[in-house]
């Protein structure tokens, strides 16, 4: 089992910036990727960014230039830095793992709880 603690979220105002952290735990063997995931009311949850063992990363088109995500793969932790931030980012935000346990022979998603994040003046 892994699991994922998140921290960081909160109100903010337009152009503000917050810091969105995860760390994961459990009875872990690897890790391909971590991320953030977002859902608002009435909308599918959607992908913000991702960051794989490798150090590639992938980021919605929304938040390029915005947006910064950083790993530390000894603490299993990855950060989401939010800079600029608008309204139409406002929802609840999922930390994310592609994991393999010692126990399973394949990886599998695993998610945090999620954290709402409220962009407004």
């Amino acid at each position: 089992q892994v699991q994922l603690v998140e921290s960081g979220g909160g109100l903010v105002q337009p152009g503000g910036s917050l810091r969105l952290s995860c760390a994961a735990s459990g009875n872990i063997a690897s890790i391909y990727t971590m991320g953030w995931y977002r859902q608002a009311p009435g909308k599918q949850r959607e992908l913000v960014t991702a960051i794989s063992n490798r150090g590639n990363t992938d980021y919605a088109d929304s938040v390029k230039g915005r947006f910064t995500i950083s790993r530390d793969s000894a603490k299993n932790t990855v950060s989401l830095q939010m800079n600029s931030l608008k309204p139409e980012d406002t929802g609840v935000y999922y930390c994310n793992a592609d994991a393999r346990t010692y126990g399973d022979s394949w990886s599998r998603q695993y998610w945090g709880q999620g954290t709402q994040v409220t962009v407004s003046s």
